[in-house]
């Protein structure tokens, strides 16, 4: 939720070679990309998560930079740490605060998410306490994602509810896609249903008098696949750090911008701490999983597991990036530790202080969060989120 995690990159190489490097003019393209894609909509990029483990605060202001007027966030304590940076767009809580949390949440003018009628009390006492006469939420709707919002039926309710507050507004009408990736026959025909209900909650509010100055709809596979979705604004999270919900959906993305692409804004690097040369059938690392088919070079690098490398990534045939070359994994990854096969001690050419790229480019190859994802049968998200909080985090440009 902060930058804590944020340290020059000499200091961190001194305690231990390991970092990840996040590239502000990557964050500032993709938005721009985005932003030039769905207008006249606009951009909230999310950054939740801490930025989806890149940074919230530094993610955040390269994204305004690129052209987003909107963020969103899943805590009131991942707002505040927003505030406290000094960015003053509006900043959206994507689920309803904790009665707790509502006084500091509108204090810090912070977008409430509503979907029933305690939440809506509880925030109307929250801001008559603080002599607050305008604060606007963003009424959820659940479309089919089932798993926050108001039953459609509960709508109209609800924004009685809101406008017999006094201090509340109602801000916006918004709901979330379940499937607009598009990766399983019946995702595009279920989303279109979503948008018709959708159109239906926004045709009742008129009916009965109410008038929402904004809608928004559309994630990142949305706002690239659906233009229907885009409305008056999109709420991007995976496309903000490089990378398209699908594969396909980046070449959709291309098609729309006139070839422009996402750029990838995190790498994951670290330093050859030790070398050794084992003989053939030598089984490195716990388990002795698998013995090393030919005499080879072995490298150590410091980051393993507790930062985020799956473990399983060596079963699932996980390489490195040396020189300009892939190389494979020797033995399991361990809690702080890899090893890497460097090929025959004739031919390898590798020393202590060697650079190791695990996600991101080196030469003209490159590994990416989705070539993890699909050998680890998960998500890029999983993969961007999962790297830990001890690696720190160097942001640049």
């Amino acid at each position: 939720m902060t930058d804590d995690r944020i340290v020059d990159r000499r200091t961190a190489e001194r305690w231990r070679p390991a970092w990840a490097d996040i590239d502000l003019v990557a964050v500032r393209h993709n938005a721009g990309v985005l932003r030039a894609a769905v207008a006249p909509a606009g951009l909230c990029a999310v950054v939740k998560a801490d930025g989806y483990g890149h940074g919230a605060v530094s993610v955040a202001r390269a994204a305004v930079e690129g052209g987003a007027s909107w963020l969103a966030v899943a805590l009131v304590e991942e707002g505040i740490a927003l505030r406290d940076a000094g960015i003053e767009v509006p900043i959206l809580l994507l689920s309803e605060p904790p009665v707790d949390g509502m006084t500091e949440a509108i204090g810090r003018q912070l977008v409430p998410t509503v979907y029933t009628r305690p939440c809506i009390d509880e925030l109307a006492k929250a801001a008559a306490a603080q002599g607050l006469t305008a604060v606007d939420v963003h009424l959820k709707v659940d479309t089919g994602m089932h798993r926050v919002g108001a039953a459609l039926d509960d709508i109209v309710g609800l924004a009685d509810a809101i406008a017999e507050a006094g201090p509340l507004r109602l801000g916006a009408l918004w709901t979330h896609l379940a499937v607009a990736d598009g990766e399983v026959a019946g995702d595009a025909e279920f989303t279109q249903l979503q948008l018709e209900r959708f159109d239906g909650a926004v045709g009742a509010l008129a009916a009965a008098g109410h008038a929402p100055p904004l809608t928004h709809v559309a994630n990142s596979a949305g706002a690239i696949a659906f233009a229907g979705s885009r409305r008056d604004l999109v709420r991007c999270g995976i496309a903000v750090y490089g990378v398209a919900p699908t594969p396909a959906l980046a070449d959709t993305l291309a098609d729309i911008t006139g070839g422009e692409r996402l750029r990838p804004v995190l790498s994951l690097r670290t330093r050859v701490t030790y070398v050794r040369n084992l003989e053939a059938g030598a089984r490195p690392s716990y388990g002795r999983r698998r013995p090393l088919p030919t005499a080879a070079t072995v490298a150590t690098a410091p980051i393993g597991y507790a930062d985020g490398v799956p473990r399983r990534l060596f079963d699932e045939g996980g390489e490195v990036l040396m020189g300009g070359q892939r190389r494979p994994l020797a033995g399991v990854v361990t809690m702080d530790q890899i090893v890497i096969d460097c090929g025959p001690p004739d031919q390898a050419a590798v020393g202590v202080g060697d650079e190791v790229v695990l996600l991101g480019r080196q030469g003209d190859q490159e590994i990416t969060a989705d070539e993890w994802a699909g050998r680890l049968g998960t998500i890029s998200y999983e993969v961007l989120c999962g790297i830990g909080p001890r690696v720190p985090r160097h942001p640049f440009g």
